[in-house]
């Protein structure tokens, strides 16, 4: 009795074991012709995601969460479809009307042929792991023409790094069986979203953080240009932020998807008062800084992998020497400044994308 209940029992541990092992391949097969949402976990993102018909300023958030208007997943015949995928630049820290997204769709309107529909898909707090896990999640059944993806020179590098723990990108050992269970319950969980901007009245006037806490958040950013980056950890926060734009990159191509990744400065390449202080904060000489280093080795990576990019860092440095482009000591852009990016980036897509 006992050995027909082992012999049971092996035979059942073989069947499933058989069956798991073809289960992961197939999986794997799948994923590799067509990324699926399952393995890539929302999560990441979705915690810094905006609460869905909430308000934002004086603007009511999409069902979806984002700052932007209703729209189809069914994209309109003709129509040219770009998503804007970005971090908190993307998502706006003024109101929707002055968004450097929202412009840039009524001016590429103004001469287009065809009509063009730009879905903001920017959420706060995130980076590229998280512009990875959005475009497949929630990106490609969109089916876009382009993706437009921010990337902020100032933390993209560091907050991909920093949160590398949490990223549940597959990698050759993980199992995709195992994923794919995680994702069913991690899709089922309840997500409630954040308020952003909530009954609030905007205003331009007033510094966002104190003097001696912004100064030292833009200290924090600065390591990376640092001179010499094998020295430091930018080399190793470089290299992995660039794994997954070339990823991305990737998914496109095979969607025949057209990927511009434009290049956000921080304010401390705009701002020569800050950058005076940053530089006397580390006690070092000024010549030990490159100020554009990190703009030019992912312009140099960007070209190499035949990536279509856009740094805007020069324009924003020529028109900071007249006039406030940031809100007194915040990261991000005033008005001026989203409408400075409107019309370099409208100009750059209108030349090369849409004549």
């Amino acid at each position: 009795m006992m050995k027909r209940f082992f012999s049971i029992l092996r035979q059942t541990a073989i069947i499933s074991l058989i069956t798991f092992g073809l289960t992961e391949v197939t999986f794997r097969i799948y994923h590799k012709i067509n990324p699926s949402f399952m393995f890539y976990d929302p999560s990441s993102y979705n915690r810094w995601r905006g609460k869905p018909l909430s308000t934002d300023y004086d603007f009511q958030l999409n069902s979806r969460g984002f700052k932007d208007v209703e729209f189809s997943k069914q994209k309109a015949e003709g129509t040219y479809r770009i998503l804007g995928i970005g971090d908190s630049f993307a998502y706006g820290g003024i109101p929707y009307k002055h968004n450097f997204l929202t412009l840039l769709e009524s001016k590429l309107n103004q001469d287009s042929q065809q009509p063009i529909e730009l879905i903001n898909m920017g959420i706060i707090a995130i980076g590229p792991k998280d512009y990875l896990s959005l475009l497949v999640n929630e990106g490609l059944e969109l089916n876009p023409d382009m993706v437009l993806l921010s990337f902020y020179i100032g933390n993209d590098f560091s907050d991909n790094y920093k949160s590398q723990q949490d990223r549940r990108l597959l990698k050759v050992q993980d199992s995709y069986v195992f994923s794919f269970f995680d994702f069913l319950i991690k899709v089922n969980s309840k997500f409630e979203g954040n308020l952003y901007h909530h009954n609030i009245e905007y205003r331009e006037d007033l510094p966002t953080s104190p003097d001696d806490f912004h100064l030292e958040e833009a200290k924090k950013r600065s390591y990376i240009f640092l001179k010499n980056p094998e020295e430091t950890e930018f080399k190793e926060h470089f290299n992995d932020a660039l794994g997954d734009l070339l990823k991305i990159k990737e998914i496109c191509d095979r969607r025949n998807i057209t990927l511009v990744v434009v290049l956000m400065p921080d304010e401390v390449q705009v701002i020569k008062e800050l950058r005076d202080k940053v530089v006397a904060s580390y006690n070092f000489t000024p010549d030990k800084f490159d100020f554009r280093q990190p703009n030019k080795l992912l312009s140099q990576a960007l070209i190499k992998n035949n990536i279509y990019y856009l740094d805007i860092v020069e324009e924003f440095v020529t028109a900071g020497t007249q006039t406030s482009l940031y809100k007194p000591n915040d990261i991000h852009w005033n008005i001026a400044g989203n409408r400075l990016a409107a019309e370099v980036i409208d100009k750059y897509l209108s030349e090369d994308f849409f004549q």
